[in-house]
């Protein structure tokens, strides 16, 4: 089964959801599994993709 690819337009809201998963004490791991994504996507999303504000 092939793991899901991350497309830039559901990313909009995805590094909101983690700030306030990290806002309430979680660790950056857990956050991220919240999201679906790995530690090293979180990562690479702003490289990519730039400040989307």
């Amino acid at each position: 089964m092939p793991s899901e690819k991350h497309k830039p337009e559901g990313f909009i809201g995805k590094p909101r959801e983690v700030e306030i998963v990290l806002a309430r004490g979680a660790s950056t791991a857990e956050a991220c599994r919240g999201i679906a994504a790995s530690e090293q996507t979180y990562c690479r999303w702003p490289k990519k993709y730039g400040s989307l504000q």
